[in-house]
């Protein structure tokens, strides 16, 4: 009996454990969307934003590929990529308020996450260009460059696939925004922050194909409020970690249910 007692209590400690952790994790995931946001904004300044043309694209990845890659789509596909580890710790905390919203929220950002990643270019540009440099001639080159005007249609900005992605991961933003303002494991201004951020990169996205440049109004106005979410995110993602490592400590009680 004392053998099943001492294994009941170690299966549980793990189990306590590996629930809590998650609220380190996307409290790490949140922290590098963070810092990759402010170190974007810098690289934006000091190198400026994607080339406006494929021929200008296709002699920088020739010249210098890293600027290419850095004033490319890499930033953002690094931002969408640590939803996957920001997301679980929100489940987490939200699921006893509204656990259908929460995992809702969840298979929205898995989703957008796998269509961002199937539409992004990066590479695919960086491989043409090297096409488009030994090109022996124009209508070799003029065929490489077609090619270019197709991948850029069908990237993670102008694709169907795309369009969906921003509306599944700013839509799931909103929904756990939305329910953090019913739940007090979270401050009223990353809810606030949460929302307000996600509903103009929302809007954005629907009005994008048809009025981009309001688009990018919207998008550069919700920026601010990311800068807020993100930051509020790792305080709330560390105190609720503490507070479990800390009840289970002293308690010797199991923080999250089952």
């Amino acid at each position: 009996m004392s053998n099943v007692n001492q294994y009941s209590k170690a299966s549980h400690k793990f189990s306590t454990t590996y629930w809590i952790t998650l609220y380190k994790i996307s409290a790490i995931a949140a922290l590098l969307q963070l810092a990759i946001m402010i170190v974007y904004f810098f690289v934006v300044a000091a190198l400026g934003g994607k080339p406006a043309s494929l021929e200008e694209y296709f002699a920088l990845f020739q010249n210098s590929p890293l600027e290419a890659f850095l004033r490319g789509d890499l930033f953002s596909l690094l931002i969408v990529a640590f939803y996957l580890g920001l997301v679980p710790g929100m489940f987490l905390a939200l699921r006893n308020v509204d656990p259908v919203g929460a995992g809702f929220a969840g298979l929205l950002t898995l989703i957008a996450v796998a269509l961002c990643f199937g539409t992004n270019s990066d590479f695919s540009m960086f491989h043409l260009s090297k096409e488009y440099a030994g090109a022996a001639t124009e209508a070799q080159r003029s065929q490489i460059l077609a090619a270019g005007e197709a991948i850029v249609a069908s990237d993670m900005w102008n694709s169907s696939g795309a369009y969906m992605s921003g509306l599944f991961l700013q839509g799931a933003g909103m929904l756990l925004s939305i329910i953090m303002l019913r739940n007090s494991e979270f401050s009223k201004i990353t809810a606030i922050a949460g929302l307000i951020g996600n509903g103009l990169d929302l809007t954005q996205h629907l009005l994008h194909p048809f009025l981009p440049s309001m688009a990018e109004v919207i998008l550069r106005s919700a920026g601010p409020f990311y800068l807020i979410w993100f930051p509020m995110l790792v305080r709330d993602f560390l105190r609720l970690y503490k507070s479990g490592d800390r009840q289970y400590k002293t308690e010797g009680k199991q923080a999250i249910p089952a």
